[in-house]
C-alpha cells in the first residue's frame, strides 16, 4: 500500500526528526498564543502540538485556525479554546483540509490513510486509503501516492475510487490539487515535472518537463484558475499562465532570490495580488505578483517552514513549522509596542521597543504598496485559441 506523500519533506525521504521542543512558559496570562518581542512585525505563537506542525489553514471566514502535526493530531484553534481531533491515525499526519461547507476535516497520514472527521463532534466519519486535497465543490478528494507514482481521485461521500492514474509521474508525487472549476488536477513531483489531468477527458492535457531544476514541492491555483504557482527545492517559485497557455511562448514568471533554502510551500492570496512562500531557511516571503518582487521577509521560526496560509483580507499570514505555529499580525498592539504615524497614509502603526533595525517611517501596508525596481510586467495577452 502506498504511503501518503507530503510536499517533499525530509520525513518522506527517511530523515529522522529531532525531538520536539518543550512549550515555552508564558508570564502574561492566558492570551491567545505567546507574543514574540523581537520582530519588526509582531506575531503570535500558538503552542499545543508536541511535534512538527505539517499543515495550517485559516477557516470559517478567518475566525478559526486548523493545523495538523506529526504528533498524529489535528487542532482547531478558536481563541484560547482548542478542539482536538486525535487517536485515529497511527503515524504522523502529513496534511489537513476543510470541506467548503466547514462541516468536515480531511486528514492524510503516513499510515497510508485519509480520514474524514465531523467538525462539530470531532468524531471520525470515514477512512480512505489515499491522500488529501478537496475539490472546491467538496465532492472529491485527490491523492498523491509514492506507490506507482500515481494520483487517485476518490468520492468524498461514499469513499469509493473514481479515478486511479498509475505512473502519472516518473517519481513520487509531492503535491496535487484541484483547479477552482473542479475540472483539472495539477500535480508536481520529485521528477521535476508539472502535469494537469483533465477529469472530463480523463487524460493529461499539460505536461511541463523540467519545470524546475530540482524537486517541485508544492503547487496552487489562483481563484480564477488562470495561474498555477509552483515551489521548488531550487529556491525559486514560478507562476504559469495555465488558462491561456502563454507560458509556452514566454515562459513563466520566476520569483527568485527570496529564500536561501529550498522552498517548501506556496499560496496565492484570494485576489491573486500576492504569493506567500515558506522555506527550509526558516523564513516566509511575501511576493508582489505584478512586479515579481519580494515585498517582505518574515522570520521567527526555529526550524524549516512547512506550510503557509493567508487570510481573506491579507492582513494575517499563518505559518507552520517543525516547532510551532506562528501567526503574523501586522496590526496587533500590546503594551510594549511604540505607536508611530505613517508618513504616507498618516495612520498609526506599531514598532517594538526592542526594534533596532533602523528608522521605519511607513506602515507595512504602505511599504507593500511602494513602487519597486526591476518591475516584471505580466505576460502579454494571448489569443484565447491557444
Amino acid at each position: 500500500m502506498a504511503a501518503v506523500t507530503g510536499r517533499g519533506d525530509p520525513l518522506a525521504l527517511g530523515e529522522v526528526l529531532p525531538p520536539p521542543l518543550p512549550p515555552a512558559a508564558s508570564s502574561r496570562g492566558s492570551r491567545w498564543g505567546d507574543h514574540e518581542e523581537i520582530a519588526q512585525i509582531p506575531f503570535k505563537i500558538l503552542q499545543g502540538h508536541k511535534d512538527a506542525v505539517s499543515s495550517c489553514h485559516f477557516c470559517c471566514e478567518d475566525t478559526k485556525i486548523l493545523s495538523s502535526s506529526f504528533d498524529r493530531s489535528v487542532k482547531l484553534w478558536v481563541g484560547v479554546h482548542i478542539q482536538v481531533f486525535e487517536e485515529e491515525h497511527t503515524a504522523p499526519i502529513s496534511e489537513c483540509s476543510l470541506t467548503p461547507d466547514n462541516k468536515r476535516v480531511i486528514t492524510s497520514s503516513y499510515d497510508k490513510t485519509v480520514k474524514a472527521w465531523d467538525m462539530e463532534t470531532g468524531k471520525m466519519l470515514v477512512c480512505l486509503v489515499t491522500s488529501c486535497n478537496i475539490s472546491y465543490d467538496g465532492k472529491y478528494v485527490v491523492s498523491g501516492l509514492d506507490k506507482e507514482n500515481a494520483i487517485c481521485i476518490t468520492d468524498a461521500v461514499n469513499a469509493t475510487t473514481a479515478m486511479y492514474i498509475q505512473d502519472h509521474h516518473r517519481s513520487t508525487v509531492t503535491r496535487c490539487c484541484f483547479d477552482p472549476d473542479n475540472q483539472r488536477v495539477a500535480s508536481v513531483s520529485y521528477d521535476k515535472t508539472i502535469k494537469l489531468w483533465d477529469i472530463v477527458a480523463q487524460s493529461t492535457t499539460v505536461t511541463i518537463d523540467e519545470g524546475h531544476s530540482n524537486v517541485i514541492s508544492d503547487c496552487c491555483f489562483t481563484l480564477d484558475g488562470r495561474y498555477l504557482c509552483t515551489a521548488s527545492w531550487d529556491r525559486t517559485l514560478k507562476i504559469w499562465d495555465i488558462k491561456t497557455g502563454d507560458f509556452r511562448h514566454h515562459g513563466p514568471i520566476v520569483l527568485k532570490e527570496g529564500h536561501q533554502g529550498s522552498v517548501s510551500s506556496c499560496l496565492f492570496s484570494k485576489d491573486a495580488s500576492l504569493v506567500v512562500s515558506g522555506a527550509y531557511d526558516k523564513s516566509i516571503a511575501v511576493w508582489d505578483i505584478r512586479t515579481g518582487y519580494k515585498k517582505l521577509t518574515l522570520q521567527g521560526h526555529g526550524d524549516w517552514v512547512m506550510d503557509v496560509a493567508v487570510s481573506s483580507n491579507k492582513k494575517w499570514i499563518l505559518s507552520s513549522s517543525k516547532v510551532v505555529v506562528n501567526l503574523h499580525v501586522p496590526f496587533f498592539f500590546l503594551f510594549f509596542l511604540h505607536l508611530h504615524q505613517c508618513e504616507d497614509c498618516e495612520k498609526p502603526f506599531s514598532l517594538l521597543q526592542c526594534n533596532d533595525s533602523g528608522v521605519v517611517t511607513k506602515c507595512v501596508f504602505c511599504r507593500l504598496a511602494m513602487p519597486t525596481r526591476n518591475i516584471m510586467p505580466l505576460p502579454p495577452t494571448c489569443s484565447p485559441d491557444l
